[in-house]
């Protein structure tokens, strides 16, 4: 059996060197760290002594970006064996990656890109699931994407593909509460009858991010998940009301582009520990937290 995401129900956030020394001080407000695969698979260096540091203070989540589990061609065995040294070396509590593919053929691309939701695109993202959970012998958390088409193909819905895809392969989910915003928006469609629809009983770790605001070509309202900005307020809702029905769960606090000082992300970790600690009842803003 995989060994399973035991992350704890507590604040996270991406890291970035140069918030290693605010981090070791000793009183940041979270209880994991999660970093990108991508960026650690190299022999050696500074990147792998400030992972180890880091891992004597706090859990570890690694999060994959490239392993292309929505595409139509099999997983990249390298990639994948490079994936399992790195988590050989540095054992996390959590190992997650995306529903969508950045690959085609020998051409890389770099974004998450979506797939219709079909029968056969089913079947091969689990077949890719089986395999990544085979190599690493640890559950693999699966996340909802946010997006800004839909496919005529699709005949499954997101939240219905998701749940499939967990029972059939035994992996968890990783539920972005931003993504969900920002595609609802951007289909106009209710993020709360979406959250409704979730398996719920899967999630093993969340993910809150900050989106840009902009217009389409036809001058409607369209929101990218950005994660430059502190995470906004209708999606602050979202995760408390869903906290109040899961209890808590491991929350990340993803910012990736322009990263702020350690004292900006350091509020918003605190606030989504506030929720935490309050099962969802109440959202505290980051000066009450």
């Amino acid at each position: 059996m995989p060994l399973p995401a035991t992350l704890p129900a507590d604040a996270g956030v991406g890291f970035k060197p140069q918030h290693l020394d605010d981090l070791l001080a000793g009183d940041a407000p979270i209880g994991f760290v999660e970093i990108h695969a991508e960026n650690y698979m190299g022999a050696g260096g500074p990147p792998h002594a400030m992972l180890r540091m880091l891992r004597e203070r706090f859990a570890l989540s690694i999060h994959g970006v490239g392993l292309s589990i929505g595409a139509s061609r099999p997983l990249d065995r390298d990639h994948l064996a490079r994936l399992r040294t790195l988590c050989d070396r540095h054992p996390p509590q959590s190992f997650s990656e995306h529903l969508a593919w950045s690959s085609h053929g020998d051409v890389y691309y770099n974004d998450l890109l979506p797939a219709p939701y079909t029968a056969a695109t089913l079947a091969r993202v689990c077949e890719h699931v089986d395999a990544v959970q085979t190599a690493l012998g640890r559950e693999m958390l699966l996340e909802n994407p946010s997006t800004y088409v839909l496919f005529e193909t699709s005949t499954i819905p997101e939240t219905e593909f998701l749940s499939e895809v967990a029972r059939r392969t035994g992996c968890g989910l990783l539920l972005d509460v931003n993504n969900v915003f920002v595609s609802a928006l951007n289909h106009g469609t209710d993020p709360r009858a979406y959250l409704a629809a979730f398996p719920l009983a899967r999630v093993k770790e969340i993910h809150l991010g900050g989106h840009a605001e902009t217009t389409d070509d036809t001058g409607a309202p369209l929101l990218i998940d950005a994660h430059g900005t502190p995470v906004a307020d209708p999606v602050w809702t979202l995760y408390a009301e869903t906290i109040a029905r899961t209890g808590p769960l491991p929350t990340l606090i993803e910012w990736d582009n322009d990263v702020p000082a350690w004292p900006v992300l350091a509020a918003e970790a605190a606030r989504a520990r506030a929720v935490l600690r309050a099962g969802g009842a109440a959202i505290l803003h980051p000066a009450a937290a």
